[in-house]
């Protein structure tokens, strides 16, 4: 029952995400979605939006991190906790609160990456290899766009690249854990 909690929790975490960011993006004039960093989000019009958005699935995130440690030894629960206190973070110290903001952006995008990546073991196939491959492509992503390298998608379209794959695999991964006994 553990597992399945945890899915479902995770599944929402993410689905209610994406589908927040994508009515955030909507309500905010100008909004550029290769221009503007995904964080824009937070200090604009839609920042009660995406804010209150990103503290439910970073909160989904830690919980369900709670649920999968009692049920399975692994450190895909030490990840996911980290991972979830870091999008916490971004919903709590928007881009305006100085310093703090792109570390934990840092800490969300990293561990979420590594999350998927650990998950591995975890997973049944073929989810177990695009896992790693999505983890792999938002480390990748991550190092390029710490680097300014946006490979003409601009900073925020690059930023993207991060955090897509890991929502995707996350809502993928929930789904497959709703599915365990």
């Amino acid at each position: 029952m553990s597992f399945r909690n945890a899915g479902t929790l995770l599944f929402l975490g993410g689905t209610q995400f994406i589908l927040a960011m994508v009515i955030a993006e909507a309500v905010y004039p100008g909004y550029s979605v290769s221009g503007n960093y995904i964080s824009d989000l937070g200090v604009g019009p839609a920042a009660g939006i995406f804010n209150f958005s990103i503290v439910l699935l970073g909160t989904a995130g830690i919980l369900a991190s709670y649920l999968i440690q009692r049920a399975s030894q692994s450190i895909v629960p030490a990840l996911f906790s980290i991972a979830g206190a870091g999008a916490v973070g971004v919903g709590v110290f928007p881009e305006t609160t100085g310093a703090i903001h792109p570390i934990v952006s840092l800490i969300a995008f990293l561990f979420g990456g590594l999350a998927a990546i650990a998950a591995y073991r975890f997973e049944k196939s073929p989810l177990n290899y695009l896992s790693v491959l999505l983890g792999a492509l938002a480390l990748i992503a991550l190092a390029l766009f710490t680097s300014h390298i946006y490979l003409g998608l601009g900073p925020g379209g690059m930023e993207r690249m991060i955090a897509y794959p890991i929502l995707l695999w996350l809502i993928g991964f929930g789904s497959q854990l709703m599915t365990r006994t």
